[in-house]
C-alpha cells in the first residue's frame, strides 16, 4: 500500500534516526494493520506504523507483545545501532540497520525499485513525503519460521543516503 503522508520531514537528516524499544503506540499518519502466519502455528497481529518521523511496529502474539519505534525522537541522544539483541519477555528479539549514501541517480533508482516492491506487496506499507517523490518511509513484513520479520527504508534524497533496518522477533528458545 503506498500513501502520500501529508506533512513534512521531522527527521531531515539519516544521522537523526533513533531507536526504541517498548513505546506506546504513537500518532501516525498511516497504519496497516495484519494478521500474518508461519503455516505452522504461529500467528501474530502486526501494525505497521507510518509516523511522520519515521516508523513504529507493533506486534503482538502467542509469545507476547513487542514494540519498535526507529525516528526522530524529541530528547533520544542515542544513535540508530548497527544491530541489537535482546530478549523482550517471551521473543528473542534481532535488529540490524545500515545507512548506504549513494550517488543522485543511483539513489532515485533505489528509492523507485523499494517503493514498487513495498507497493505492490500485500504486508507493505510506503508513505512518500511532499515535495520529492525519492523521500519515503517503507515497510514490509513476514511471518515464516517460528518468527515474525519485518524490514524498513527511509529515505533521505537531499543525503543520498538510505537507511535500512532488519527485525526478527521469534519465540524465545526455553533454558534449562
Amino acid at each position: 500500500m503506498l500513501t502520500t503522508l501529508n506533512t513534512a520531514y521531522t527527521d531531515t537528516r539519516a544521522g537523526d534516526l533513533a531507536w526504541a524499544l517498548g513505546r506506546a503506540a504513537l500518532p501516525a499518519l498511516a497504519v496497516l494493520d495484519l494478521e500474518v502466519g508461519d503455516g505452522r502455528g504461529l500467528r501474530a497481529q502486526v501494525e505497521l506504523r507510518l509516523l511522520g518521523a519515521s516508523h513504529q511496529v507493533l506486534v503482538d502474539a502467542g509469545p507476547g507483545h513487542c514494540s519498535e519505534t526507529v525516528a526522530c525522537l524529541p530528547g533520544s541522544q542515542a544513535p540508530l545501532p548497527y544491530g541489537v539483541a535482546r530478549r523482550i519477555g517471551a521473543w528473542d528479539y534481532e535488529f540490524g540497520a545500515r545507512i548506504e549514501s549513494l550517488s543522485r541517480r543511483s539513489f532515485a533508482a533505489r528509492a523507485q525499485e523499494l517503493l514498487a516492491l513495498v507497493t505492490d506487496h500485500p504486508r507493505g506499507l510506503a508513505g512518500t513525503f511532499p515535495g520529492d517523490p525519492n523521500a519515503f518511509t517503507a515497510m514490509l513484513v513476514q511471518c515464516e519460521e517460528g518468527s515474525v520479520r519485518w524490514r524498513t527504508w527511509h529515505a533521505y534524497p537531499q543525503e543520498g543516503r538510505l537507511v535500512t533496518t532488519r527485525t526478527r522477533v521469534s519465540a524465545a528458545a526455553a533454558t534449562a
